[in-house]
C-alpha cells in the first residue's frame, strides 16, 4: 500500500512493503523513522518549527510544528512496537525557497529545531539532505528502511 503524507501529517506503517511517501519538501521537513526489527516506519511532514507561535493550532495538528510532530511521531511508533535503539532517522527538506534574503528563513529554523530535539533525546540521524534551495519528495519503503528523495526527476539515496 502506499500511504501519502500531507503537510502538517504523518503515516507510519507496520506492513513491509509499504511506501510511505510526503510530496513538496521546501522549508517544510520530511522526517522519516524505520525500525527494522520491528517493521515500523513512516514519515513526519512539519511545517514550522515551534508551536509557541500558535498554541491553539498545535493543540488541534500537532505535525504542523517540529517540537510537537517529532516527539508525536516517535511516540506512535513506539506504540507500534519500534525501539529507539533500533530506529534509523533520515531527514529532508529546510531549504530556502524565498531565495538567500528570506526573511523568516523558515528552513533553517525548521532544520536548527530538528537536529536540537535529535541532540536532546540522544537520537542520531543517519542521512539528512537538507537547506538549499530545491524542492523534495521523500520515500519510505517500511519493510527493508530504503528511504529516498526526489527533485528535479532525480532520485537520491539517504
Amino acid at each position: 500500500m502506499r500511504y501519502t503524507v500531507g503537510v502538517s501529517d504523518m503515516k507510519i506503517s507496520g506492513q513491509a512493503g509499504d511506501i510511505v511517501v510526503t510530496h513538496a519538501l521546501g522549508s517544510c521537513i520530511g522526517i522519516a523513522i524505520h525500525d527494522p526489527v520491528a517493521h515500523v516506519g513512516g514519515i513526519l511532514h512539519y511545517m514550522l518549527p515551534v508551536s509557541k507561535v500558535d498554541p491553539e493550532k498545535a493543540k488541534n495538528n500537532p505535525m504542523m510544528f517540529g517540537d510537537t510532530g517529532v516527539p508525536a511521531l516517535f511516540q506512535e511508533a513506539y506504540r507500534l512496537g519500534a525501539k529507539k535503539e533500533n530506529l534509523r532517522v533520515v531527514m529532508a527538506g529546510g531549504a530556502q525557497v524565498f531565495g538567500s534574503g528570506d526573511f523568516f528563513d523558515i528552513g533553517n529554523r525548521n532544520i536548527v529545531i530538528a537536529r536540537k530535539l535529535f541532540w536532546k533525546n540522544g537520537i542520531m540521524v543517519a542521512a539528512e539532505h537538507t537547506g538549499g534551495h530545491i524542492p523534495r519528495t521523500m520515500y519510505l519503503e517500511v519493510g527493508s528502511g530504503t528511504a529516498w528523495f526526489t527533485s528535479h526527476g532525480e532520485r537520491f539515496a539517504l
